[in-house]
This record gives structure tokens, sequence and C-alpha cells, in this order.
């Protein structure tokens, strides 16, 4: 084990550097908590030692705990996780007291912290239990406690030293929104100390323990008569931060994430009493966490799941394909957006649109985006140039020569799309790879017009692009493995985050999207209140409900999607209700928020209202409501059945992608880790139960899966689960 080392310079200063040498990114581990543990022993039982500098052999701190420990913790059960917290929490409190008195608070030996970049989750709680935190002057450093957006909070006495430290109210940021801030702000904003230049950073740090003074050393909350930033709950002002900030949590969390719940619980209870207690307490709320499923789903997706796709858990064994030059074909929002995230990750761009005034106004776009980023001190000017520099705006098709990948972004109809791809060729060189962004048409028709045929791939943004980290990869019956390993590199390049599917009707985001939205107008349309329909989706954790999801896709975009449906389905087509609605409201001229009018009301400005009085004319509220249980099964089976449906006819290939898709494709539940992780919480037995009355009621549309049958009478799971196996 050598992921810290121990040296002591003449003038006696201890430096501990952290360097775990098989990752890019220190992790904490429990062996390297242990060997942190006994090196602080070493030092603090050393006359020699006059304190110790706790800094990191790479270019950053650390990026949080191996989130192998905590699976491992959870395996054991409740004492387990409270075990393993605790005993951080003896190391981070042995390092914070320092051999000091107990009585007299003297005598202990100082201990900085020197982050040389980016210090997250433990990496930043292990310098909170330090004297004193000092940073190296670095931009692209973030520093922060994260935990929240993967389903858990600061378990590692970040939560009760940062409150007490900053106080509820100014921690509240950093606890439940996972604010990450650059090292001048997380100064401003009193996380740390001090910013130096990366030069000086250990010398400063030197110069500080040899310097220190006992009172430096003692926390407020240890010294005598401490009283918490803002006010204790049972202070006037504390007590109101504390009922808005529960109202806060929520509002936001509609009481479905239980991290924020836990988290609050922690710094309310341990503000009414002594530091060793309330980290005892943040403990307890950190183990009832763990061993709640939401928090293991969420880890599992958001995290581990996402963080493999990323480094291509899925990627064919083929040669290194990454993108040199591109050249996207449309100018659109689209377009546009594809090229802005292309020439920001360093890939030269070239821009084609059929008239030179569209191919400047994509061109254009990017710079509208970089302009903002200026005025938010994210983008310098010279970082503006640089991207800019890389877009080449023509309608000149010959431009396309030398690029490697081509992205077609043009209107979604197969004739353009076929000329496209006839002119392209005609260009570009033999192992050019070509892919169609379309979020609908199916790409082995598409690649019929192309004369490679395995060279010919879908990528299926989200908008606004710049925004949304999913790309949806699309192989064709023909499509070969170069073709997808290039779309996969050249997606971890732009840094968003793929999955691979095979080539149906919708692929997999809109496959499962669509019955979402579908769902919500048969409501509607049934007399169902469409308040009801709407907060039985976010009560459950959409983001947002299906009438105001159609909204902001676009009505007419609906309209459009049914119509090629029905056509191609011929009787089968299953959405007739539907249409009745999308029609209608389509011919009041009430196509979505781009035009001010759809299923919600909006003001000259955009700002969403209200639901658009005229509904309860149209479609009537039945006198009869169904429950919130009810509504919210319709909502969530209408998508997970797609996603199992998907699997089995392998659309999907693996959950993974099919959870974090879903997560970060149309936001799916992120409480639940997405549709198959849902599953496995309420059990596929209880799943095919809902089903079964869902189909009875309502029609074969809720007609369980096979697959989903066929685990329900073995008790099979899709992640492995104690007690069953996985699917």
């Amino acid at each position: 084990m050598t992921d810290f080392t121990y040296a002591m310079d003449a003038d006696g200063v201890v430096t501990l550097t952290w360097d775990v040498k098989t990752k890019s990114m220190n992790v904490m581990s429990t062996e390297a908590f242990q060997l942190l543990s006994g090196m602080v022993d070493r030092a603090l039982a050393d006359p020699a030692a006059k304190g110790i500098i706790l800094t990191s052999g790479k270019k950053d701190f650390a990026g949080g705990m191996d989130l192998n420990v905590i699976a491992a913790m959870r395996a054991g059960g409740a004492q387990a996780i409270f075990d393993g917290v605790m005993g951080m929490h003896h190391v981070l409190r042995k390092i914070e007291l320092a051999g000091m008195d107990p009585k007299t608070k003297k005598g202990g030996k100082p201990i900085v912290a020197a982050l040389p970049g980016t210090a997250l989750g433990i990496g930043l709680e292990l310098p909170l239990a330090c004297h004193r935190i000092i940073a190296a002057d670095n931009a692209r450093a973030k520093i922060g406690l994260p935990e929240i957006l993967v389903g858990i909070f600061p378990g590692g006495g970040g939560t009760t030293r940062l409150t007490r430290k900053l106080g509820a109210m100014m921690a509240a940021p950093f606890l439940l929104e996972g604010k990450l801030s650059d090292p001048k702000a997380a100064k401003a904003a009193g996380l740390i100390d001090e910013v130096v230049a990366p030069e000086d950073l250990l010398a400063r740090a030197k110069e500080w323990v040899l310097a220190a003074k006992d009172t430096d050393l003692v926390k407020p909350w240890d010294e005598k008569g401490y009283k918490m930033p803002g006010g204790a709950p049972y202070h006037p002002a504390g007590f109101m931060t504390f009922v808005g900030a529960n109202a806060m949590v929520g509002g936001k969390t509609m009481g479905v994430y239980p991290a924020a719940k836990e988290l609050l619980g922690a710094v309310y209870e341990g503000a009414l009493v002594p530091f060793d207690t309330a980290i005892r307490i943040e403990a307890r709320h950190f183990t009832s966490l763990l061993m709640n499923p939401s928090s293991t789903a969420m880890i599992r997706s958001l995290f581990i799941n996402k963080e493999a796709l990323e480094k291509g858990a899925n990627r064919p064994r083929v040669t290194d394909q990454t993108v040199k030059k591109v050249g996207i074909i449309g100018a659109g929002m689209m377009g546009a957006g594809i090229a802005y995230v292309s020439a920001n990750a360093g890939i030269d761009v070239v821009l084609i649109d059929a008239a030179q005034e569209a191919a400047d106004r994509g061109k254009a776009y990017s710079e509208g985006l970089l302009d903002k980023g200026m005025q938010r001190k994210k983008v310098t000017a010279e970082k503006k140039a640089e991207v800019l520099g890389r877009i080449l705006a023509t309608t000149d098709y010959a431009a396309l020569a030398g690029c490697d990948l081509i992205v077609e972004a043009v209107f979604e109809d197969p004739k353009v799309k076929a000329e496209v791809t006839a002119r392209v060729e005609a260009v570009v060189g033999d192992a050019c790879i070509f892919a169609t962004n379309t979020s609908t048409l199916p790409i082995s028709s598409l690649a019929k017009a192309s004369q490679r045929p395995e060279q010919f791939i879908g990528i299926h943004f989200f908008s606004p692009v710049d925004k949304m980290m999913l790309v949806e990869i699309i192989r064709g019956k023909a499509t070969g493995d170069v073709a997808v390993a290039k779309a996969l590199d050249y997606v971890r390049q732009i840094r968003k985050t793929p999955i691979v599917v095979n080539d149906a009707r919708f692929f997999y985001a809109n496959r499962c999207i669509i019955p979402y939205i579908n769902e919500g107008i048969r409501m509607l349309a049934e007399g169902v209140e469409p308040a009801l329909v709407e907060n039985a989706a976010k009560l459950v954790g959409m983001p947002l409900g299906p009438l105001q999801l159609v909204d902001e896709t676009s009505i007419d975009l609906g309209v459009k999607i049914a119509k090629a449906t029905k056509a191609a389905m011929g009787d089968a087509y299953p959405d007739g209700a539907v249409d009745e609605v999308l029609f209608w409201m389509a011919d009041q001229g009430r196509i979505g928020k781009k035009a001010g009018a759809g299923f919600y009301a909006y003001d000259p400005a955009g700002k969403r209202e209200g639901l658009w009085e005229g509904l309860e004319a149209r479609f009537p509220a039945a006198k009869d409501q169904p429950d919130l249980a009810s509504v919210q099964h319709r909502l969530l089976m209408a998508q997970v059945l797609e996603a199992v449906r998907a699997l089995e006819e392998s659309v999907l290939t693996d959950i993974r992608e099919g959870d974090v898709g879903a997560i970060l494709g149309w936001g799916f539940a992120p409480w639940s880790g997405g549709p198959f992780g849902w599953l496995d919480i309420i059990g596929a037995a209880r799943a095919v139960e809902i089903c079964d009355s869902l189909t009875e009621t309502f029609g074969p549309r809720f007609t369980a899966p096979k697959m989903l049958r066929d685990m329900a009478a073995k008790g099979d799971s899709f992640y492995p689960q104690p007690g069953a196996k996985a699917a």
C-alpha cells in the first residue's frame, strides 16, 4: 500500500503525500484511511515533528471516496456501515484535535491541507478536519461536496463541519445542491482559507505550519461558548432557516429523494448537540440512507454505470477512432449545437448549409454561447477566438475533404437525407464515417442511400445539444464495428455520455418517452384532471409532467410523428384516442411553448402561467377522479414496459445503458436509478401485479412482457441482489 507517503524535512515539517498509483485521480479506500491514520499517529508521537502538510502527488487533490468501499459497507448491513463511517470520523477527529490537551486545547501540532487542484467529497471532508486549507490558484479546479447528485450526502463529517463553519443557510448550496466552486470562489464562500500561486503552495503551507500558534488549531466548535452562524434551530433566526430549508427540500425533491431528507435531519439534529454527538448523528443518518435502495440505485446508475459507459464499456475492440475533423450538414438548431460542442472539444468543424446566411447563423450560435460564458467569466476572449476559429461555415461540400466523421442534421425527410448522403460521399474519403442525426427514422432504411452502409450509423443528439448529456448511438443492420467505435470515441471527445442501441422504430429514448406523453394525453381525454396528471408525475420524480413535456417539444411535432407512425403501422396503430386530442390542439393553433399556447397558457415573454383554461371546456373533468397511485402507475409503466420490451427485443443490449439513458435522456425518476432500477426496487412480482391490474382496466398496452413475468416466477432481478438472481 503506497497511497500515502511520509517525509519529514530538516525543519521538522512532515509532508504526507496522497498518490494512488493505479488511479488518475486520488480516491480514498479503507486501507488508505488506515495508512493515513498510522502516519498521523507517527507524526504526532515524534518530538521532532513540528506539524503536518497533507497534499497530493497529482495535479488534483482527490475525487472522493472509492465507491467500492461504500458497496462493501452496505453489503455488511447497517452495523457495518455505521462502524465504517465512525472509523472514518475517528481518524478525522484525531487530525482535528492533533494531540492537543483536551482541557486546555494546547500542545497540538498544526496540520494544513495543501490542495493543488480539484478536491471533491472526502477530498474536501479531509481538509475540513485540518486546521487550515490552502489551495493553488487553479481556475480549472473544482472544490465541493457533490454527493447529493448521486443520491448520498457528505457522510465523512462534511455535513456537520461545513454547517458549523458557515451556518445552515450558507452551507445549504454546497450540501443540498452539490455546488462546486473554483478556489477563489471557495475562499470567498468560506470553504477554504487561502489561495496562492501554484508554485508557492507547499512553501506557504510550511510557512503556516512553522508559525501556527495553539489558538490557530482550535476549531470554533471546540471553543467554549461556540454559537452556530445564523443561529441554531432553537434560536429565532435559526428556526426560520430550518423551516425554510424544510419547505425548500420538500418542494424540490417532492419527497422522493431520501438523501436530502436524511441530510437535513443530520444537520437539524446535529445542531442541537455537541460536536462529537453530532458526528454520531450524521453517521446514523448516513447509515439509514445507504440502507435505502434508492441510494444504491442512484450511485449505480449516475456514477458507476455512467462512468463505465463513458469509458467505453461496450466499445468494439478496434483501433483508436479519435475524430480530427468533423463535417456537419445542416446549420439549424441541432447542427449549430453539434458544431459548438465539437469545436469546444478541440475538433475542427466544417458547418454546411444550403445558404451562406444560414451557415453563418449556425456559427453565430456558438458565438452567442461563448459570449454568455464570457459574461459568467467561464470563457476567456482567447478561448472564444480559438473555438470560433475551428468552425468553417460554408455552402461548399468540397470543404468536407479530409473529414473523418460526418454528422448529417438536416430535415427529418428520407429523400433530403438521401440526397445529402450522396453529395457527401462524392467528396469524402473511403474511410470517413457517416452519421445521421435522427430521432425517428430507421437507420437501416436511411443507409440504403449510402455506398458504404457498414460505415453508416445513427447519432441521436438531444436538444439543446450543449446542455443535454446523453447521445444515443444507433447501430443499423449493416453498421460495422469501426463506425460504432468512431461514434463512441467522438461522443467521449465532446464529453457526453453514450448509449448504443440497435435499430428499431423510435430507437430507445423516444420509444419510452412517447408512451409517457401519450398516457398523460389519454388521461386528459378520459376526464382525469390535468393538474392531477401533471402533479402525479412530479410527485414520482419526473422533472416534467407529460402535458408540459409535449408543450416543450411542440405539439405539431407530435402530430407529425403520429401521422408518420400511423402510415407505417396501418391498422395496428394504437394511439387514435391520443391523436384526437393532439390534432384538435394543433387545429386551435395551440402547438406548444414556442407558439406561446399549448396545454399551458403563457405570458407574452413565454413564461408558463398555468394549465390552459380551455381544456376544461373541451375535456371536462369526470366526477370520480382516480387515486394518485393509479395515475402514477400508468405514467411509470407506460415508460418502463417499453424499456423491458426494448431489452427483450435486443434493441437494448445492456441494462446499464437503459437506466443511464432514461435518466439523462428524458429524466426518468433519477431517485429510482432508471426503469430497471425501479423494477428491482418494487420487485418483478409486484410489477407484474400492477401490470395485470392496469391491463384489466385499460387494455393490452400494459401487458407484462414475458421477460418480466418469467423473472417474477423465478424471483430474479435485473441487477444482482441478495436472495435474487440477476436477469
